[in-house]
């Protein structure tokens, strides 16, 4: 007999299918952009040998999506026939002036790009030209592909660790295709419904056969259970029909990206100052910003609504794909004391990654792929901001020759006005900010805000710890 949970992986989880369903309005679409800024050009035969292996680790590298023709069931991934690795790299030098703002530019442009869903949803760009022989490799890939924890941990498989070294003897092997290199024979979609019914039917059947003992030992406390989780699920999927700034209220498709560095060992120093981890004292340093921007701009808030990205990937989960789920909330603006803020933060972050209903996003997902695209769309747009920190690699990464200096990503804003992603990288945090054009016209000053906002996070910090914040350039 086949197995449920293989059969099905071959198509599209229900969360991937609600983003893919969504991106009917391009405002909503779902593609990641990551820039590595490299100290050389890297060569380009260690750069094919190295997508090679990225695509044996990965099979979703070189599958398209086939969507159904009727019915409900997700696209089904298959091999593409006419896969060309060639066609996915690419390579350029930067026209003059030849700086960091035209690999910006580039990563908008990326980004604003949809892709050719008849092909595999990734493209890769090797940018050439930067002054003192610096280069910029520009990675453009379908959310439904990866996420940021997947996105490492491809990474960390594919990279070198030394400028010289080919791949690493000892690496461990992932590769989630069959034996012979080939996808298996994708089954019908008869298939799909078939095991989807029969594996929501046995959860069902276990949860009601233990729920159904409980209920006779301990009634009260399974009644009041469950009151919770339908009240999770409540909060998880309840509408937003407005934007709480009053500033970023407009959406449009176009967007621009800034990028500023912050010393990890200053987070980190400044976290623990306020009893809060890496990501409490980010996202404080956001709302700080966001606060200060406001201000700016004249208007006096209490607080803004934000997307956290919440992962839901096991260890036994192959590398590649979207394992994540999405929590909107609002966190205070109010607060000028960071380490007040950084509690407030912990304590509402805390609650959500908690929530009862976490664990059933895929099913939730699913139901909600029954409505209207364009209603599902409606729940994201009026969200202030996204929000995601990302762990990265402590030692330097090498590609091809070329070593890693800077590594940012640019997540996509799901109909918000901008995503601010934390990517650690060695000795820094390198933040991305992608954000949305007509909400946020003035990205400098958004950007200089945030910046401000981490210079007040990090004045917790001993005065000789390096809290220097640099908004790159």
């Amino acid at each position: 007999m086949t197995d449920v949970s293989t059969t099905n992986q071959r198509y599209m989880t229900q969360t991937d299918f609600m983003s893919w369903r969504m991106e009917e309005d391009p405002i909503l679409r779902s593609t990641i952009v990551a820039v590595a800024l490299l100290d050389r050009s890297p060569v380009q035969s260690r750069f094919v040998d190295m997508m090679r292996r990225a695509v044996d680790l990965v099979p979703l590298f070189r599958r398209t999506a086939i969507e159904a023709p009727v019915g409900l069931a997700p696209p089904r991934w298959a091999d593409d026939p006419d896969f060309d690795l060639s066609w996915h790299l690419r390579r350029y030098t930067l026209p003059e002036p030849r700086t960091w703002d035209g690999v910006l530019d580039f990563a908008r442009t990326a980004e604003m790009t949809a892709f050719d869903k008849r092909r595999p949803l990734w493209e890769f760009t090797v940018l050439d030209g930067l002054p003192d022989g610096k280069s910029a490799l520009v990675m453009k890939v379908h959310h439904s592909l990866t996420d940021g924890v997947s996105g490492m941990q491809i990474a960390r498989e594919i990279v070198d660790f030394t400028r010289d070294d080919g791949p690493q003897p000892d690496r461990t092997d992932h590769r989630t295709a069959a034996p012979d290199g080939e996808s298996p024979t994708p089954p019908g979609r008869l298939s799909w419904y078939r095991n989807t019914a029969t594996d929501v039917a046995r959860r069902a059947s276990n949860a009601l056969g233990r729920n159904s003992v409980r209920l006779v030992r301990t009634p009260r406390a399974t009644w009041r259970e469950a009151a919770a989780l339908a009240g999770s699920t409540l909060r998880l999927t309840r509408p937003v029909v407005s934007t709480l700034s009053p500033v970023m209220t407009k959406r449009s498709t176009r967007r621009h990206c800034a990028v500023l560095d912050v010393p990890v060992d200053a987070l980190a120093q400044a976290a623990a100052a306020g009893a809060g981890s890496i990501n409490d004292a980010f996202l404080a340093a956001v709302l700080l910003g966001m606060a200060k921007y406001h201000r700016l701009h004249g208007a006096e808030i209490s607080e803004l609504r934000m997307t956290l990205p919440i992962s839901l990937r096991a260890e036994t989960d192959p590398v590649g794909g979207n394992r994540i789920t999405l929590a909107r909330f609002a966190l205070p603006t109010d607060i000028d004391d960071p380490a007040a803020l950084m509690r407030r933060v912990h304590v509402t972050v805390d609650a959500w990654r908690h929530e009862p209903a976490i664990p059933l996003s895929p099913t939730i997902a699913g139901a909600l792929n029954l409505l209207p695209a364009s209603t599902l769309g409606n729940m994201l747009k009026h969200v202030d901001f996204v929000a995601s920190n990302v762990v990265g690699s402590p030692v330097p990464l090498f590609i091809a020759g070329a070593e890693i200096l800077h590594y940012y990503a640019f997540s996509p804003t799901l109909g918000s006005a901008f995503n601010v992603t934390l990517m650690s990288y060695t000795t820094r945090c390198c933040v991305g900010i992608n954000a949305d054009t007509d909400a946020i016209p003035d990205l400098a000053t958004l950007t200089d805000s945030i910046a401000d906002g981490f210079r007040v996070v990090l004045a917790l910090c001993t005065k000789t710890t390096d809290t220097r914040v640099v908004v790159a350039s």
